[in-house]
């Protein structure tokens, strides 16, 4: 049988949209099969707004912050609009130190802050000490970015359940609610839904799903033009402000409970309500500390919080984003794609690979987040 199409990408969220782009810009065929529609309810890849920023702890994740930018700037001279809104970022509590080390060495540009000086510029961030700015930050228009994709050249499938994968060797079949769908290589970007999918198939993927909450808040006063932030303490809560329109975003990374992602209840965590308030009291002054708007949004995790890119035979892996991976979305689908066409993985993809957990369970242990 002749394959449907050279290349079926498994999910249409952010890392899947970006796969099918890269690959129909090599000139192959792609079918996106997707469970709703793009941008669904469910979805981790839904919303208005995400943050890029270069600012981690790592230098190597630094250094790759870097080299996403080029892709997106790539993405929004062919749809023809701004999809990354420039936007100051400030960093700080205990953490400050290692992030502003991680940035000097990968040499990204920033600006440490003396506490005085971080106050007189940001005032409408309660930071209480000093901060680290990034000055090539942006908030990444999240909805519009999607439309982009799409809009790029797949064809998509929407309304369509994946129920098995099946490699034999020579081409990959994947049983859906429509039939079958016959092709050379998959890419599997499913979120929360991969493991399970790919689970029978003997690909062990083992990422757990969360389902964290974030809120909007209206300004109380006239804060002015407001940064980005994010605080490393003991919980991690950050804000950004959302294009077009007054509100600010907040939420804490990691904060949600574990989640079924074929279950998830939509209604407003009354533990985590709570929480978001203490954030906007303790940071945000010019902002009343009620949400006018919450949103819950599912988190695909690793557990190192390192991204999966990998191939197995003629599929392709790309999962694990933990709450972090919106930014480097255009970057990894083309690595993605160079792994389903067969170009093999990028030098900087080989952190990500499976192989480090089977190595990890080897030596007894996962190895510590980066």
């Amino acid at each position: 049988m002749e394959a449907d199409c050279d290349v079926v990408v498994v999910g249409g969220g952010l890392l899947g949209l970006a796969s099918a782009r890269a690959l129909a810009r090599r000139g192959r065929e792609v079918i996106v099969l997707e469970q709703a529609e793009i941008g669904h309810e469910n979805g981790g890849s839904k919303g208005s707004c995400r943050v890029f920023r270069l600012g981690y702890e790592d230098a190597g994740w630094v250094s790759l912050a870097m080299r996403a930018r080029e892709p997106w700037t790539e993405l929004e001279d062919e749809c023809g609009r701004q999809l990354l809104q420039p936007t100051p970022h400030l960093t700080f509590g205990q953490n400050l130190g290692t992030v502003h080390a991680a940035m000097q060495t990968a040499q990204a540009p920033c600006e440490l802050l003396p506490a005085a000086e971080a106050a007189a510029r940001f005032p409408g961030i309660a930071i209480g000490g000093p901060a680290l700015l990034e000055p090539e930050s942006c908030v990444i228009s999240a909805d519009a970015a999607l439309r982009a994709l799409a809009a790029a050249g797949p064809r998509i499938r929407t309304g369509v359940t994946v129920t098995g994968i099946a490699d034999d060797g020579r081409r990959v079949t994947i049983g859906t609610s429509a039939g079958p769908v016959t092709a050379r290589a998959a890419v599997v970007c499913a979120g929360p839904w991969t493991g399970g999918l790919l689970a029978a198939g003997g690909i062990m993927v083992p990422t757990s799903a969360t389902l964290e909450q974030v809120g909007y808040l209206a300004p109380a006063t006239e804060p002015g033009p407001m940064p980005i932030f994010i605080c490393y303490d003991a919980e991690v809560p950050y804000g950004l402000p959302v294009p077009g329109s007054g509100l600010y975003k907040i939420g804490v990374h990691h904060g949600g409970p574990p989640a079924d992602p074929g279950r998830q209840d939509h209604r407003p965590d009354p533990g985590l309500t709570e929480q978001l308030g203490r954030v906007a009291r303790r940071y945000l002054p010019g902002f009343g500390p009620d949400l006018v708007q919450t949103e819950r949004c599912i988190y695909d995790n690793t557990p190192d919080e390192d991204f999966i890119v990998d191939r197995v035979g003629n599929i392709v892996v790309g999962s694990g984003t933990s709450g972090h991976g919106f930014k480097f979305g255009p970057l990894l689908g083309e690595w993605l794609a160079d792994l389903a066409t067969g170009r093999g993985a990028d030098p900087a993809a080989r952190r990500f690979s499976l192989g480090r957990f089977r190595a990890a369970a080897a030596r007894g242990g996962s190895r510590s987040p980066g």
